[in-house]
């Protein structure tokens, strides 16, 4: 498998990861055709896993690599990855400012700019947004392999990245489908809808390894960059939806947050 892979483009790797971790969302998804409702603190431990996987992956699979690089360029280390993480997570500001979406927690809140599109079609934007840091940080990953010195172990901790995030998307897809049913669409709509907004993953992730392969000294900017995008994502969104419960009971995210760091972490370190 690591063989096949190497012997492939930087951005055909990152294509194969992230239709990996597509498929996984659509598995997901695929859980609306034996459940109809999903229990509240169910989904907050669901929210909460995908929270950890998130951060463990932004520092041990992006910003940890991305200060190695910038060291490897003659850079200042700090100035580099603090100036690519503060632009990843102003681009996620600015979209979640912009492109219309509803988020998933109790109230349904709206954010973007007004629209009129269904309260189905805003609900799958809010999964899709927060799907491009994922699919950018596969794709600079394995872009980040094909400059390594040693590419057969750079490519074992993108793939570690590619698990990591496949693992979360799983419960992310049943996270879209199952309340899509619960707005009133069929089993089949929910599930096409809730693995589409896997979708745009395997676009993000080839254009990132294709910019990253074309611009080296990017390097270090875009790993941080994706970083502060996911930061961003499981600060302003993430977290707060999985603490969204009617009772005080926000254990439940905070149980699936420390699990999904730490399998996270044992792929990074285990792979990587």
């Amino acid at each position: 498998m690591i063989g096949w892979l190497l012997g492939l483009a930087a951005w055909q790797q990152a294509l194969v990861g992230t239709l990996f971790t597509w498929g996984m969302t659509a598995l997901g998804a695929a859980l609306v055709f034996f459940f109809k409702n999903i229990n509240r603190n169910v989904l907050n431990l669901m929210l909460g896993f995908a929270s950890g996987v998130m951060i463990a992956a932004s520092f041990w699979s992006l910003l940890d690599p991305a200060i190695a690089a910038a060291e490897e360029n003659g850079s200042i280390p700090w100035l580099v990855v603090s100036l690519g993480f503060g632009l990843g997570g102003l681009f996620l500001y600015i979209a979640d400012k912009t492109i219309p979406h509803m988020h998933f927690g109790p109230n349904k809140e709206k954010e973007g700019l007004p629209s009129h599109l269904k309260r189905t079609i805003l609900l799958v934007f809010s999964i899709t947004l927060h799907n491009i840091p994922e699919g950018l940080a596969v794709g600079v990953a394995f872009g980040a392999a094909s400059e390594a010195a040693n590419p057969a172990v750079a490519v074992l901790a993108a793939i570690s990245v590619s698990l990591g995030i496949g693992i979360q998307n799983f419960p992310e897809g049943a996270a879209v489908s199952i309340p899509l049913r619960q707005e009133g669409l069929s089993r089949t709509k929910s599930f096409l809808y809730g693995q589409a907004s896997g979708l745009v993953e395997p676009i993000a992730a080839v254009i990132g390894a294709l910019l990253l392969t074309s611009v080296e000294p990017l390097l270090p900017y875009a790993l941080s960059f994706a970083a502060g995008a996911m930061i961003y994502v499981v600060v302003e969104e993430l977290i707060p939806e999985a603490q969204a419960t009617t009772d005080s009971k926000h254990h439940f995210g905070v149980f699936g947050a420390m699990t999904g760091f730490i399998i996270m972490m044992i792929l990074d370190v285990a792979l990587g």
